[in-house]
C-alpha cells in the first residue's frame, strides 16, 4: 500500500519554520503542535490511523495505541526518509507523496489528521477532498490550522481560515462538521505576542515591502535561508525548553475569538 521514499536517510533536512525541529522551534510552537496531536490522540480508538504531511514524525508516532496501525506521508523525500529510519522499530510506516494527490486507495484509512497543512495549499479544498477519499465511511478526519487572525506573517501559509470559513470548506465534503479552537495560556499569549512584535521589528526593514513585490518562490527561498539566523539570534532564550512552555499550556476552547491561536476541527460522514 505505501510507496517508500527513495531518498537517503542521511539526506539534510532543511529548517524551513513548517516542520517542527525539537531545539530549535521556539518551544511555544512545538508545545502547540503536542497540544493539538494530544486532542487528535484523545479521539482516536482502533483503526488505520493516517497523518498527512507528517514531517520528521515525532509526533506521528504518538498517534499509536492498542489496534492502531499509524501511517505518515511527507511531500520531502529526505524528511519522510528521517521519519521512516527514526521510527521505523517503533511501528511508524511513511510514504513519500503530494497531500493534494496521495499515493493510497480510496476508503483505506479508519481517521486522518491534517496538522497545519490545509494553510499551504492556494485551493484548499483539494486537501479536504483527498481526506474525504481516504476515509471510511464511518471514518473521521481532524485538522488543525491557524486562526486567520492570530496568525503571523508567514509566506507558506497561502490561505489562512476563520472558523466560518473552514466549517463552510469542510461541509462540501463532510455531512458533519464540528469547529472549536486550541487556545493557550496568559503566558502563552505574552510569548506569541513578544515573537510577533521581534518579527514586525525585522519585517519593518523591508519598508517597501518588496517582499510582496518579488516572485513569490523568492520570497520563500530568502525566508527559508534567514529563519535558521533568525532563530539563533532573536528567538535564543525561546527554544530548548527555556520557557517552561509545554502542551499543559493549551486546551480547547468553544470561545474563539481574534486572539484563539488555532482552529480545531472534527469531520465526520464523508461525502
Amino acid at each position: 500500500m505505501l510507496a517508500m521514499p527513495g531518498a537517503s536517510n542521511t539526506a539534510m533536512v532543511k529548517l524551513l519554520g513548517e516542520r517542527p525541529v525539537e531545539g530549535s522551534t521556539p518551544d511555544s510552537l512545538l508545545a502547540l503542535h503536542a497540544a493539538g496531536y494530544r486532542e487528535v490522540r484523545a479521539r482516536l480508538s482502533a483503526g488505520v490511523v493516517l497523518d498527512a504531511g507528517c514531517g520528521l514524525g515525532f509526533e506521528t508516532v504518538s498517534l499509536g495505541g492498542p489496534g492502531r496501525t499509524v501511517v505518515g506521508f511527507d511531500y520531502d523525500p529526505a524528511t519522510a526518509a528521517k521519519a521512516a529510519s527514526t521510527f521505523a522499530g517503533q511501528g511508524l510506516s511513511v510514504a513519500c507523496c503530494d497531500a493534494l494527490s496521495t499515493c493510497f486507495r480510496d476508503a483505506s484509512f479508519d481517521f486522518v489528521c491534517s496538522s497545519h497543512l490545509i494553510e499551504h495549499f492556494r485551493r484548499p479544498e483539494r486537501h479536504v477532498a483527498e481526506m474525504a477519499r481516504l476515509l471510511r465511511p464511518d471514518g473521521v478526519a481532524m485538522i488543525l490550522t491557524p486562526n486567520k487572525t492570530a496568525d503571523f506573517e508567514n509566506p507558506y501559509h497561502l490561505h489562512l481560515f476563520d472558523r466560518e470559513e473552514l466549517a463552510e470548506t469542510l461541509g462540501g465534503f463532510f455531512a458533519d462538521v464540528w469547529v472549536t479552537g486550541l487556545d493557550g495560556s496568559e503566558s502563552v499569549k505574552a510569548d506569541f505576542a513578544a515573537r510577533r512584535r521581534r518579527a514586525e521589528k525585522v519585517l519593518r526593514l523591508d519598508f517597501l515591502e518588496l517582499r510582496k513585490r518579488i516572485p513569490h518562490r523568492w520570497y520563500t527561498t530568502a525566508y527559508s535561508a534567514a529563519l535558521p539566523f533568525v532563530y539563533r539570534l532573536m528567538a535564543r532564550n525561546d527554544s530548548g525548553g527555556a520557557t517552561g512552555i509545554t502542551a499543559e499550556d493549551f486546551s480547547v476552547t468553544a470561545d474563539i475569538d481574534d486572539t484563539t491561536l488555532v482552529l480545531f476541527a472534527v469531520c465526520r460522514s464523508p461525502r
